[in-house]
């Protein structure tokens, strides 16, 4: 049986053939900030939330073995809540030699679903799919922003948001050099928000979109090509360097960054993540993205990994005995 200590537990009980569920709302914010204020108490320089969207997603995976194994682990990430979304589990399908299922919560903005089988025979298979009904809101921009600038002192629970990640090398040459002459450039009475802009603004001239391997954000810089993930990166690296919070947001097949800047005087509890769009469409301050949140960040510690990794991706293991592999494919899905 698979026993991983958590910091925040969620069971997906198994007991005989039957399922039982049990499972505790994300909505608490991630940093120290308020992200949550009510809708009629929103200050203009928030961001704000248009009605929601109803989506069907199904997450999961199937395992088909030609052998029989032992100790086998499988974790695969799913949506937890964010102010622009609501999660809720709905039916699920359960089969095969499942010995414990549960459900993690990482710090800094993820979620793992991790299943446990003792063993399992030869020429047997085992399915978990989960279905969730994903209530979506796309972000509208703040109509005040002057009034925003950059925290003075970052929450602990923030300062991930601050150094560098994996592929986010904000200590590179190239990376400081273009930060300092982004700096060089401020004028006198520059807000904030403005900043960023101007960061936001470098990117998208200095780099231009294109498909290709994950690489660093230096590698983008350098070359003046990147992906989502690469420009992404180098966004994220930027700000970093301005003493300005920031970080990844993954959907599925795509990323984008947010930033965080907090009302003049109002300190921490002031504050907020404003996304943008780094590849693709223009969109600074605001998202239109009917896509579920995965996860927010870019720099987790995974009990299964030996390093920090930048995503928390799909992941099995298992000790075999005899020839022969598993196979398993993984379920990220919108449902018709």
């Amino acid at each position: 049986m698979v026993s991983t200590p958590l910091s925040r537990r969620h069971w997906l009980a198994l007991s005989g053939s039957s399922l039982a569920v049990s499972m505790l709302r994300a909505d608490e914010p991630t940093s120290g900030a308020s992200e949550y204020d009510s809708a009629n108490d929103t200050p203009a320089s928030a961001p704000t939330y248009t009605s929601a969207k109803e989506f069907d997603w199904q997450f999961g995976m199937k395992l088909q073995t030609p052998v029989t194994f032992t100790s086998g682990l499988v974790t695969f990430p799913v949506p937890m809540e964010w102010p622009e979304q609501s999660v809720t589990l709905g039916t699920r399908d359960v089969s095969g030699q499942i010995t414990q299922m549960q459900v993690r919560d990482l710090p800094g903005g993820a979620r793992q679903v991790v299943i446990g089988i003792a063993r399992m025979t030869a020429n047997s298979s085992a399915n978990v799919l989960l279905n969730y009904r994903i209530e979506k809101r796309n972000i509208i921009a703040p109509t005040e922003t002057d009034s925003l600038v950059i925290p003075t002192r970052v929450p602990r629970d923030m300062r991930s948001y601050m150094g560098s990640s994996p592929m986010i090398d904000n200590t590179n040459r190239e990376i400081r050099s273009l930060s300092r002459q982004l700096e060089s450039e401020r004028e006198e009475g520059e807000s904030a928000w403005q900043t960023v802009r101007r960061i936001y603004d470098r990117v998208r001239e200095k780099v231009t979109y294109t498909e290709g391997p994950i690489r660093n954000a230096s590698d983008a810089l350098k070359d003046g090509k990147g992906d989502c993930e690469d420009m992404t990166s180098l966004f994220v690296a930027l700000c970093r360097n301005a003493k300005i919070p920031a970080r990844m947001v993954w959907i599925p097949g795509h990323c984008y960054p947010e930033f965080y800047l907090e009302r003049d005087g109002g300190g921490n509890e002031s504050g907020h993540w404003y996304p943008c769009q780094a590849a693709g469409t223009e969109q600074f301050g605001e998202m239109q993205e009917d896509r579920p949140v995965l996860q927010k960040g870019d720099r987790f510690k995974v009990p299964e990994h030996r390093k920090i990794v930048r995503y928390v991706s799909e992941y099995f293991r298992c000790d075999r005995r005899g020839k022969g592999s598993p196979k398993i494919d993984f379920v990220r899905e919108l449902q018709s």
